[in-house]
């Protein structure tokens, strides 16, 4: 499949989070009819939890096997467990722990009371990315990672002028002095997230707008690291109308 970059522009947020979540069931459905498990990365956000929560107010979640599906995030704020900015609690709020998945098939990253170090909690959860790889790779290809993108063009945990977004050699970093709080987290590099089937960047208001501009008109990954972000089938942005200020016209996708 010919690896495509594309922009999906939605009149406000509301209608953005609903389309999303259906293309989300539908595609899911897909991956599962072709695979027998489905390994999806999921991202912190408020865009991120109204997605969730339109999955659950969506009828057609239920013919999804959700027995089928893993789990996983692409960073995670240095919180104890349970933390209500946690982007796991989050996503288990408004959809995980309405499902009957199996524990062990979702894969929240360390938490700061979880007894261990920052250092040792980026390793372990590089250790249970290597439990599924494949083709050869430390960790498992996603098929779809969702992710948001910061004001400022950061995806994850990987921030402008930061070395995060260089790391090659390692899955999983931490971050320390982040400027965003809280200051300490766990973040996926960028080759685990580029190695994602699709990649399904969710934003949503006019403060998104200019880092969204940059990164599509080619910017520098250092400066605007979602600019460095691609899958390996399609990497989609899906925006609401606010944020689409400045995407090249020749970007915006009529039908997906």
């Amino acid at each position: 499949m010919t690896n495509e970059r594309r922009v999906l522009v939605h009149p406000d947020q509301e209608s953005l989070a609903g389309a999303v979540a259906a293309r989300f069931i539908t595609k899911t459905l897909d991956i599962l009819d072709a695979q027998e498990i489905a390994h999806l990365s999921l991202t912190g956000g408020s865009m991120a939890s109204a997605v969730l929560d339109a999955v659950w107010a969506s009828p057609a979640r239920t013919s999804l096997d959700w027995s089928r599906v893993h789990f996983w995030w692409s960073d995670e704020r240095w919180l104890p467990d349970g933390d209500p900015e946690r982007n796991d609690r989050q996503a288990r709020d408004a959809l995980l722990d309405r499902l009957e998945i199996p524990a062990e098939q979702v894969h929240a990253m360390p938490s700061a009371d979880s007894g261990l170090d920052l250092d040792s909690a980026a390793a372990s959860y590089a250790e249970d990315l290597a439990r599924f790889g494949t083709d050869g790779l430390a960790h498992p290809v996603f098929d779809i990672a969702f992710l948001g993108v910061g004001p400022d063009g950061h995806i994850a945990s990987l921030f402008p002028h930061r070395s995060g977004i260089r790391v090659t050699d390692r899955t999983v970093i931490p971050v320390r002095n982040s400027p965003k709080p809280p200051p300490e987290r766990l973040s996926l590099t960028r080759p685990v997230i580029n190695g994602s089937q699709r990649i399904w960047l969710v934003l949503a208001g006019a403060d998104k707008a200019s880092a969204l501009g940059l990164a599509l008109a080619g910017a520098s990954r250092d400066e605007v690291p979602v600019a460095g972000i691609k899958g390996r089938r399609r990497t989609v942005f899906f925006i609401d109308q606010a944020a689409a200020s400045e995407v090249p016209e020749e970007l915006i996708a009529r039908e997906y």
